[in-house]
């Protein structure tokens, strides 16, 4: 058979030289008391540490970054439990693969042991393939547990979701890594200096796989003593936890959204420099501070929207890193000036009308007369040109319907008391009032 049941030797002694395993693969824990981290899913009181003290278990979806253990956690449930474990990979497998691994879990249901099917990566299944699994989930012949980097809602198929639950997975934090360091350092023989724990514990972002590998590279390059040197030398170029298209990716844009709408531009420009510090586009940046400019600025400030066009004019033309400073400045006016999304409020207002409305003729006021034939059939007749009206508004033509005649007039912008839109609001008001005061209004006459 292509898949065996994973009968892991237990801790190697890690002084052999002949095991080519990694040193994380070789300190891949075994038990629960081994197990570091996630002590919000993990602790005796907490859905999964109860269940493996139990020795249950139940299909599910571990979400999380890289080197947080999800495997590793999934190993600990099975045994636990006492199943049997087949593992595959979402990369290298095909529906093949799928079909050979529940031969197997079958096989071991004959003999009354139960298998966990465990699929690594299992968001890069087409839906095809997770479909797959899905009646071997609902018979029990295989209880599944998938891991996966990226946000199960948009990647997993909902039928195959509705049969596992999700549990979310985070980054390990500087007490765990603390202790990963610390079981690497005796697992290789070496003294790591306070200096270099430090240093690797803040480079390796929370990722206790690349902590291990960093370590066991640093060892090698320094045998005996790991110092800030060795860990410099080791460890490269920093990498963060960001992916260009990913959940990190849209979280962190949110962030920048809110904080920006929420007028705090020490956040604001906190975010922007993490997302150009992970790789993100300027462009993309810029893009959304346009949007960003009308949704939630709109006319308490219209020079918003002209300086952020310059903000990403200005990066079109300098490029990196220069063309970044406008984008910084950008960035900071939008979050310090006053915000209203009266406008953005309007657009979608007026947008769901239309969307519901009949086609209503443009009333013959309304209309232009760009010939004598339309004008001979009234077109234009009757139009009040605003700007040759005495009123005391200057230039409004109080009680004048611009609405088809078949619509009831409507309001769709509110403006705020929020910068120049609360002049604007004012003015808007006061005209309202001459409407109310004029002696006729077009819709009466009809």
């Amino acid at each position: 058979m292509l898949f065996e049941a994973d009968k892991e030797m237990s801790l190697i002694d890690n002084s052999n030289p002949i095991d080519p395993r990694p040193l994380a693969d070789r300190l891949r824990p075994e038990s629960l008391a081994d197990y570091i981290g996630q002590q919000h899913l993990m602790a005796a009181d907490k859905p999964l540490g109860g269940l493996a003290s139990k020795g249950q278990i139940h299909s599910m979806i571990l979400w999380g970054p890289p080197g947080t253990g999800k495997t590793t956690l999934a190993k600990i449930l099975a045994t636990s439990a006492g199943c049997q474990w087949i593992s595959i990979s979402a990369v290298l497998s095909g529906v093949k693969d799928i079909r050979l691994a529940v031969e197997q879990a079958e096989y071991y249901l004959t003999q009354g042991e139960k298998t966990v099917l465990f699929v690594d990566e299992v968001h890069r299944f087409n839906k095809s393939q997770q479909d797959a699994f899905l009646p071997h989930v609902e018979k029990g012949t295989v209880t599944f547990i998938g891991a996966t980097t990226e946000n199960p809602s948009f990647e997993v198929n909902a039928a195959l979701l509705s049969r596992a639950r999700v549990y979310v997975l985070r980054c390990l934090l500087h007490d765990d890594l603390v202790q990963v360091v610390q079981r690497g350092a005796q697992a290789l023989g070496v003294e790591v200096s306070a200096e270099a724990e430090r240093l690797l514990i803040d480079c390796v972002d929370g990722d206790a796989r690349r902590c291990l590998n960093i370590l066991e590279i640093a060892c090698q390059l320094n045998d005996g003593m790991v110092t800030e040197e060795t860990i410099v030398a080791a460890s490269g170029e920093r990498i963060r936890r960001f992916d260009k298209g990913g959940d990190l990716f849209y979280e962190q844009i949110s962030a920048l959204h809110k904080s920006i709408r929420g007028s705090s531009p020490d956040a604001a420009i906190y975010w922007f420099c993490r997302m150009l510090d992970g790789g993100a586009d300027p462009r993309y940046i810029g893009r959304r501070l346009i949007r960003l400019a009308s949704e939630d600025v709109g006319n308490a400030d219209p020079r918003a929207l002209e300086l952020t066009l310059a903000a990403v004019s200005s990066y079109e033309r300098l490029g990196k890193p220069e063309g970044e400073l406008a984008l910084a400045q950008a960035v900071l006016y939008l979050a310090s000036v006053p915000k209203s999304d009266a406008a953005y409020k309007a657009f979608a207002a007026a947008k769901a009308f239309v969307a519901q409305s009949p086609t209503l003729d443009v009333p013959m006021h309304l209309r232009n007369a760009a010939t004598g034939m339309m004008k001979n059939m009234g077109y234009g007749e009757g139009y009040r040109h605003a700007h040759s009206e005495t009123s005391a508004s200057g230039a409004y033509a109080a009680g004048e319907d611009y609405f088809p005649e078949a619509m009831q007039p409507q309001q769709f912008y509110f403006p705020q008391s929020s910068g120049l839109e609360d002049k604007i609001r004012s003015r808007l008001e006061r005209l309202r009032k001459l409407d109310n005061q004029a002696p006729e209004k077009r819709r009466d006459e009809t």
